[in-house]
C-alpha cells in the first residue's frame, strides 16, 4: 500500500464550471480516452458505481469505482474491481477565482502491480487523468 498526497494542481475554470463538467456524463465520460463501455449505476442521491473497460499496458481490463460526490467540496473514489481494488482517494476542489485547485489524497493498493512500482504507476495514472480532465474542462468552459 502506498499513501499519495498530490497537491497544488488547478483547472483553468471556476469551481462551479468544474462541478458542472464532473456531473455531465457525456462531457466527463468522453474526456477519458483510454476507457470504453462505461456504465453508471446510481446507489443514492450522491453515490454511484461506474464500471468500464480501461486500457492498461495494451490490454483492456474491467474496472469499477464507487464514487460519492460532495459538491462543491470533494469527490471520494473507492476502486471495487480491477487491478487497484481496495484503493481509496479523495479529490478536494478549492475555489480560486477563475481557477479551481485540485488536491488528491489516497491510499493505493494492488495485487497485480509490484509494490516497488505502485507509487510511480499511481502518479502516472493521476497525471494522465488530470491532463485529460484539464483539456476537457477548458473545452467545456468555452461552451458555457
Amino acid at each position: 500500500m502506498v499513501h499519495i498526497k498530490d497537491e497544488g494542481s488547478h483547472f483553468d475554470a471556476p469551481r462551479e464550471t468544474v462541478w458542472k463538467f464532473l456531473q455531465s456524463n457525456d462531457a466527463h465520460g468522453a474526456s477519458h480516452t483510454g476507457t470504453r463501455n462505461q456504465q453508471m449505476k446510481p446507489i443514492n442521491e450522491t453515490s454511484f458505481v461506474v464500471s468500464m473497460e480501461q486500457e492498461m499496458g495494451g490490454h483492456w481490463v474491467k474496472v469499477a469505482n464507487r464514487i460519492t460526490i460532495l459538491p462543491p467540496v470533494a469527490m471520494a473514489i473507492e476502486v471495487i474491481e480491477g487491478p487497484m481494488t481496495g484503493s481509496k482517494m479523495i479529490n478536494v476542489y478549492t475555489a480560486k477565482g477563475n481557477k479551481t485547485g485540485i488536491d488528491v489524497y489516497g491510499e493505493f493498493t494492488s495485487a497485480q502491480i509490484p509494490a516497488a512500482q505502485l507509487e510511480s504507476a499511481v502518479h502516472a495514472n493521476l497525471a494522465e487523468v488530470f491532463e485529460q480532465d484539464a483539456a476537457a474542462i477548458k473545452a467545456f468552459a468555452s461552451k458555457m
